[in-house]
């Protein structure tokens, strides 16, 4: 895998397929507009999930979850309205998720959910 953007494509493809196989329905992915991006939103039940994805190599410069501070999670929750406006939709519950990714040179990928974070 050479790129950096491969890798997030694969890291983002790895954490779909991880929340379906939870039984989440996935919505949206890579939805943009013109203040960021959502990785993915999905449902878990009536529970609306909006989920960040990080993928990384190793975890020598930190983990993927240390890449999701407050500044990011504020973005998130900007980001949510601006989603649920575009989709003129209540949903009574919203969640913040992190889907942390690691893949080694070597070995399986290693996924990490993180349930709630904000």
């Amino acid at each position: 895998m050479g790129s950096k953007d491969a890798l997030g494509r694969f890291g983002e493809d790895l954490a779909a397929a991880w929340l379906t196989a939870s039984g989440m329905r996935v919505l949206a992915r890579n939805w943009r507009c013109r203040t960021g991006e959502i990785d993915i939103v999905a449902r878990d039940g009536d529970c609306l999930v909006i989920c960040e994805v990080k993928t990384r190599r190793s975890k020598r410069y930190g983990t993927p979850a240390e890449a999701v501070g407050p500044r990011k999670v504020r973005r998130l929750r900007e980001l949510a309205l601006h989603w649920l406006d575009s989709q003129e939709i209540y949903i009574p519950e919203i969640r913040f998720d992190v889907v942390c990714v690691i893949v080694p040179p070597q070995g399986r990928p290693v996924v990490e959910h993180m349930v709630g974070v904000a």
